[in-house]
C-alpha cells in the first residue's frame, strides 16, 4: 500500500475479489482487476453527509469473470454469452468494443455481452502517491478486437472528485469502428422510491425497439422528450423516478444536449443529502442509455429480487450489439459508434464526483464544469435554487 498523509493506493480483497483502493482525505474508490469494474465510490467516514455507496452491488455473489467456466457456472450466471460478464459485474463497468449482446457467431467464439473488456483480467501499470494526489493506471488487451485499453484514475487532496483518462489503441492497420460505453449502474440503498431521482442533460429520446422480455414498463420504439416516456399502459412515465413499476423493466436512450460541450448524468438521494454525478465531453459520449431492472427477471442470478438503474453514457444509443447498431445508422442525426484510427489511438477524459447537498435541494437544474470547480445548480423552491460548488483543480476548461 502506497500512502502519504491521508492519500493512499494499494491492493486489497473486496468480497473475495482482487481489487485496488484509492483514497484521499475525503473519498474512497475501489476498482476490481476482474473486468475493471468500479465497485465502490463513497465518502470516507466523517468527511461527507453519508458514507452510502451509490454504485450497484448485485444481490448474488460475484466471481472473477475470467474464471467463469461454462460447465460450472451456467446454472448460476447463465450461458457464456451473458453469464461470463454477469458473473463479475458490479457498479461502473466498461463496454468495449461493443454495447449489447454478441452475435451468434461471436458467442460461439467465446464472446460475452458488452465486449471483451468487462470479462478479462486487467493489470496494474503503475500507482503514484504524492502529497497532493493519488493515481492508479490499469490496462487490458482485447485479443479478439485487437485493441489495447488503459484507464488512469486520479484523485486530488481536498476534492470529492475522481478524474478518469481512458485510451484505446488499435493494433490493426485498418480503422476500427466500435462502441465505448461507460455502463454506470446504481442501486439500493442509495436508489429508493420517494427518496431518489436521476438527472441527465437530455433532450430527445427513444424507447428500446425490443421491449423488455415480455415485461416492459414502456412502449417500444417510441420517441419522447426527456424525462417523460410513454408507458405500455398509455400513460407517461417520469424516468427520473426509479422503481415505479414493480415487476417491470425498460431500456430507453436519450440524446444529450447538442448545445452543450460538456454533458452530465447525476443521481440524488434527498434523505442522505448525497449527489453522485459524472461530467464528460459530448464529442466523446453523446448518448445516455437508461436501463432499469425492477424485480423482473426470474432466472438465476436475478431471481426476481434485483433492482438496478443504469445510466450508460457512450457513443451509441442502445445496447443492441454492432450489427444492429451499424445497420440502423444515425439516430436523430447523431452517430452510433466511435472510430479508433488504423494503428492509432483515441483518448477521452471525464470526471465523477460526490457532493453533499442542503436540505430542500431535491432537483438538479444544471451541472457545469469550470476551471477549478464543478458548479451544481438546483431547481424548484428557494432551497432547491441554491448552488453547490466543488473544488476541482484538475479541470482546466469551461463548458
Amino acid at each position: 500500500m502506497r500512502s502519504q498523509a491521508g492519500l493512499a493506493c494499494g491492493p486489497l480483497s473486496w468480497h473475495g475479489r482482487q481489487a485496488f483502493v484509492l483514497e484521499n482525505d475525503l473519498i474512497r474508490l475501489i476498482t476490481l482487476t476482474g473486468g475493471g469494474h468500479i465497485a465502490e465510490f463513497r465518502f470516507r467516514e466523517g468527511s461527507g453527509p453519508s458514507t452510502v455507496n451509490p454504485l450497484w452491488i448485485p444481490p448474488w455473489k460475484t466471481i472473477e469473470p475470467y474464471q467463469y467456466r461454462e460447465k460450472t457456472h451456467t446454472a448460476v450466471y447463465g450461458t457464456p454469452a451473458v453469464g461470463r460478464m454477469i458473473s463479475g459485474i458490479v457498479g461502473h463497468n466498461l463496454c468495449l468494443d461493443y454495447f449489447g449482446s454478441p452475435s451468434e457467431e461471436e458467442a460461439r467464439q467465446g464472446l460475452s455481452i458488452h465486449g471483451e473488456a468487462p470479462s478479462l483480467r486487467w493489470r496494474k501499470v503503475r500507482a503514484r502517491v504524492t502529497q497532493q494526489e493519488v493515481a492508479l493506471e490499469l490496462a487490458v488487451r482485447l485479443p479478439i478486437a485487437r485493441l489495447r485499453f488503459r484507464r488512469q484514475i486520479k484523485m486530488r487532496r481536498g476534492e470529492s472528485v475522481v478524474y478518469f483518462r481512458e485510451e484505446v489503441m488499435n493494433e490493426s492497420k485498418a480503422d476500427h469502428f466500435c462502441h465505448w460505453t461507460q455502463h454506470v449502474t446504481l442501486g439500493p440503498p442509495f436508489l429508493a422510491p420517494g427518496q431518489s431521482r436521476v438527472f441527465v442533460s437530455g433532450t430527445r429520446g427513444r424507447t428500446f425497439p425490443h421491449g423488455y422480455e415480455g415485461k416492459a414498463l414502456l412502449q417500444s420504439s417510441r420517441d419522447f422528450h426527456w424525462p417523460y416516456a410513454p408507458s405500455a399502459a398509455g400513460a407517461l412515465v417520469d424516468l427520473r423516478q426509479p422503481f415505479t413499476g414493480a415487476g417491470l423493466g425498460f431500456v430507453a436512450t436519450v440524446l444529450l444536449d447538442p448545445r452543450r460541450n460538456q454533458e452530465y448524468i447525476a443521481a440524488l438521494n434527498t434523505q442522505e443529502h448525497l449527489l453522485l454525478g459524472y461530467c464528460f465531453a459530448r464529442a466523446d459520449f453523446p448518448w445516455t442509455a437508461v436501463w432499469e431492472e425492477n424485480r423482473t427477471r426470474p432466472d438465476s442470478p436475478w431471481s426476481g429480487q434485483t433492482q438496478a438503474r443504469g445510466l450508460e453514457f457512450g457513443p451509441t444509443p442502445f445496447p443492441v450489439g454492432r450489427r444492429e447498431a451499424f445497420a440502423t445508422g444515425p439516430l436523430f442525426g447523431a452517430p452510433q459508434f466511435s472510430v479508433i484510427p488504423a494503428s492509432g489511438r483515441k483518448t477521452v477524459d471525464y470526471v465523477s464526483f460526490l457532493a453533499g447537498v442542503p436540505a430542500g435541494f431535491d432537483e438538479v437544474g444544471d451541472i457545469r464544469c469550470a476551471p477549478g470547480e464543478i458548479l451544481i445548480r438546483g431547481r424548484g423552491g428557494k432551497a432547491a435554487r441554491g448552488k453547490v460548488r466543488l473544488p476541482a483543480g484538475g479541470i482546466t476548461h469551461a463548458d
